[in-house]
């Protein structure tokens, strides 16, 4: 994963930055320095929420992982956990465990780690190229195309926007189908919540980088959907992610439009359930996630 050239930065209709200059600053993101062998080193961007993102800490285990695993192999499934709050202004140690390299299959655990303790912990599959059996669910029907959307920047100058999403620089393009959770027009609703989102400009021809960009994406919209089923807005709860898990099932680009289609099927005890696909434009189902988050109603 080589560091992108410097790129003239662009910035949306709310004045936020965005395209290939501040992808080129994600792609750099994601390439961890490599202290030892099975020892890495990532950092925070310098506008950060108040803890790490979920999706970056992810996305920078799974090049940790990766970077141990042979050429001929690629990530299949990761199953992971939020342990403790992430501090965006010191550095994150990734430790690399290679637990099996079979004929078919390699597994490695990851740890991130700052202060001396776990914040991350991660677990992740990778397969030899092979061919098999083949069937997937049909692609959602009657969804808008993606450019007939607004972007994140034309939904925050139609005050239509809030949250941290719309406050940081942002890497990908984001067109969500129906109000986002955090939208004062939105109605507590049943139906899915759906999102085209890419990498807004272009990557590199590594698929280890665009695998872990879409674990970068994938944390973004996914527990909304928990707040979707309610009369209520995501600014008004308190929610981080507790685990999260995908399953990558065919090639695709994470610079060319996907569906994120996302669902939860329950909520109980603080903690919401959500489950989410990804599909490219031709109907392709590529991806899977669930995650389980707190989702804490304020005392008072």
């Amino acid at each position: 994963m080589s560091t992108p050239p410097a790129t003239a930065s662009e910035t949306a209709a709310d004045g936020v930055p965005r395209g290939q200059a501040v992808l080129d600053e994600l792609v750099t993101l994601l390439d961890l320095e490599q202290l030892e062998v099975n020892l890495f080193r990532g950092v925070s961007p310098p506008q950060s929420p108040t803890r790490v993102f979920g999706g970056q800490v992810a996305g920078q285990a799974l090049v940790a992982a990766g970077r141990t695993v042979p050429d001929d192999r690629e990530v299949h499934s990761l199953h992971a956990y939020f342990i403790r709050p992430g501090d965006p202004r010191v550095p994150i140690v990734y430790e690399a465990e290679r637990v099996r390299d079979g004929r078919s299959f390699t597994t490695r655990r990851v740890l991130g780690i700052q202060h001396g303790e776990a914040i991350f912990s991660l677990s992740a599959s990778f397969q030899q190229r092979q061919d098999g059996l083949e069937h997937s669910e049909p692609a959602p029907s009657e969804v808008p195309a993606p450019e007939t959307l607004p972007d994140l920047g034309e939904r925050v100058t139609a005050g239509r926007g809030s949250g941290w999403m719309s406050q940081i620089p942002r890497p990908l393009d984001i067109r969500f189908v129906d109000e986002p959770a955090w939208s004062p027009d939105r109605e507590p609703s049943d139906d899915p919540v759906r999102a085209w989102m890419r990498a807004d400009g272009t990557l590199p021809d590594d698929r280890l980088l665009h695998v872990c960009l879409l674990t970068y994406a994938s944390d973004l919209t996914l527990l909304g959907s928990v707040i979707a089923r309610h009369d209520m807005r995501s600014t008004q709860v308190q929610m981080a992610s507790l685990d999260h898990a995908m399953w990558f099932h065919r090639p695709f680009r994470a610079d060319e439009w996907l569906l994120y289609t996302c669902y939860s099927p329950s909520a109980s005890g603080s903690r919401g359930l959500a489950t989410g696909r990804f599909t490219t434009r031709d109907g392709r189902h590529v991806a899977t996630t669930v995650q389980e988050g707190l989702v804490r109603l304020p005392h008072g």
